[in-house]
């Protein structure tokens, strides 16, 4: 996944919402989201080859969701899936539970990695640059996650694209009602123009827009997550493709999590 947006109690009625991109190779195998852990229920996509998870929600009430940073001297193909750990932290009870963990972990076991995990009330994100793990605590508000730190707002490609996600939440309608906007944030996930990293582009040779599509490689599949405020309620919508092809549909929850909201 290389595309993540957060809105962390930025509405009154649903304080997490998340809109996010997979990126991909096309020929790893996975399955769309299903149930991944029975004690807690963790339900989230599954990665066939390593067996982790890329992102995924738990009965208490956690999301946790993994974007891979670049090895700059290659990644280590003995290091420990950056899946499974996203799959520990969902293990845990709370998100500052599951942030002490992923803090306590050794950098050097794993390739480099970026690792949202949010409840309710807390969102932390923790970094791999290779050496050590670091663990930030994210403010209220709109944030932006891709393959280097949370808002780099020195690349002017994320700013732009955070200034869209910004305009739509910021809008009465989104305020109100974020679940019913979701078809607006699958737009956004959709935008084939707007690159989250020039410096990507340049590194690798190929564009990084939020929908991507290369020959070998791209976007795979799509999500909206909105945990309510007022309740255990989870609504969970996936997109078994890319968003600007691929409708999104009613994806499975965990047990404490079963919401009402279905396609409008």
């Amino acid at each position: 996944m290389c595309t993540l947006a957060i809105y962390f109690r930025a509405t009154r009625d649903c304080p997490v919402v998340i809109a996010a991109n997979r990126d991909e190779f096309l020929d790893r195998p996975a399955d769309d989201p299903t149930t991944l852990l029975e004690h807690p229920h963790v339900v989230g996509g599954k990665d066939l080859k390593a067996g982790g998870t890329w992102l995924g929600i738990s009965e208490h009430g956690i999301v946790a969701g993994l974007l891979n940073r670049r090895a700059e001297n290659g990644a280590n193909p003995n290091a420990r899936s950056r899946g499974l750990l996203c799959l520990d932290a969902l293990r845990r009870r709370s998100a500052a539970e599951a942030a002490e963990f992923a803090g306590r972990e050794r950098g050097s076991d794993y390739n480099p990695f970026n690792l949202l995990m949010v409840s309710r009330e807390e969102a932390f994100v923790a970094y791999n640059r290779g050496a050590s793990i670091e663990v930030v605590e994210l403010k209220p508000g709109l944030h932006l996650l891709s393959n280097l730190n949370v808002d780099d707002f020195e690349c002017p490609k994320i700013s732009a694209s955070y200034g869209k996600f910004a305009e739509l939440g910021n809008r009465a309608d989104f305020q109100r009602d974020p679940i019913g906007q979701r078809a607006a944030l699958g737009t956004l996930l959709a935008d084939h123009n707007t690159q989250l990293d020039s410096r990507v582009a340049i590194a690798t040779g190929r564009p990084n827009a939020l929908c991507l599509h290369l020959d070998n490689y791209g976007t795979r599949s799509s999500s909206l997550i909105f945990m309510r405020g007022d309740s255990a309620e989870v609504a969970h919508y996936f997109a078994p493709g890319p968003p600007c092809r691929t409708a999104y549909r009613v994806a499975m929850v965990p047990r404490c999590g079963v919401s009402d909201h279905g396609p409008k």
